[in-house]
């Protein structure tokens, strides 16, 4: 959601710049004015695309419980969750996954028509995710493609076209998920040997996969600062971009291969924080600049 928010503002941003919109005039409004004028006219455009978020999210993760429900069960970590505990039906799930993914479709339809016509490639891509872990200890990369398609997906909401500066903050996302995801599979790695699930750890025991996390968050602090140089942002978007670097190196001095006891703070906490505060700085930026 955070970096969802960034591609939506950098659209606002960008509309005055791209020669077929004629939205704004004069073309030096600043983005606090572009913003007033776009939202007198398209709040609901917001509002899709936060419910567009809210409803890929929710099918992806209960598409994920359904299908995986004989595994969580048979894992002591997961077995407590709603489908093998019993709280949720296995049918209700996958109705509400039906629910949420047609929601989806529905929302992108009233947005514009590249959303519309692109919403079953993210539809499947993130639900795709989800089988992923059955074949390749890539699905941590699958994972982070699936979240990289927000600050795109937000984008072209608002300019119903392509541009290079969401693309390297999806690029961001790519990276800085899938290297979080393999510490989260890091509490896994002997259950996923014994039922043939594939995974970093699984495949490279937990020192190795600590390095290849290390790696990708390396690759995505290179991206978010290529995209600060290319968007040409100012002192805050940098700032955002030390905080976000520092927790994502805070997180790597949480969690060692002897001693998983920190995983959730690293995982939930950490990126939960990075995430946010890293969308507000770069907003601000934005609005100062």
């Amino acid at each position: 959601m955070p970096f969802a928010l960034i591609g939506f503002f950098v659209g606002i941003n960008d509309l005055s710049r791209i020669p077929h919109v004629k939205v704004f005039e004069p073309r030096n409004l600043s983005l606090a004015q572009k913003t007033k004028i776009f939202f007198m006219g398209n709040t609901w455009i917001f509002i899709l695309v936060i419910l567009c978020m809210v409803f890929a999210r929710s099918a992806a993760m209960a598409f994920n419980r359904w299908l995986d429900k004989s595994f969580d069960a048979k894992n002591p970590r997961t077995a407590i969750r709603e489908i093998p505990a019993g709280i949720i039906k296995s049918n209700n799930a996958l109705w509400f996954v039906i629910i949420n993914s047609a929601l989806f479709i529905i929302c992108t339809y009233f947005i514009n028509s590249i959303c519309f016509y692109l919403s079953p490639v993210a539809l499947f891509v993130v639900l795709f995710y989800s089988y992923t872990k059955r074949f390749t200890a890539l699905c941590h990369l699958v994972l982070g493609l699936g979240l990289s398609l927000a600050p795109i997906g937000a984008y072209l909401s608002v300019t119903g076209q392509f541009a290079l500066l969401p693309v390297l903050f999806s690029f961001t996302v790519l990276f800085w998920v899938s290297g979080f995801d393999i510490i989260y599979a890091l509490q896994d790695e002997e259950f996923d040997k014994e039922n043939q699930l594939h995974s970093i750890p699984a495949i490279l025991g937990k020192p190795k996969a600590l390095m290849v996390s290390n790696i990708l968050h390396i690759i995505s602090a290179v991206c978010v600062v290529i995209a600060g140089y290319y968007g040409g942002f100012g002192y805050m978007y940098w700032a955002g971009v030390i905080f976000f670097i520092a927790l994502l190196t805070y997180q790597h001095l949480l969690v060692k291969p002897n001693d998983l006891s920190k995983v959730d703070k690293a995982f939930f906490t950490t990126n939960g924080i990075a995430s946010v505060v890293f969308a507000i700085f770069v907003i601000l930026d934005l609005f100062i600049n």
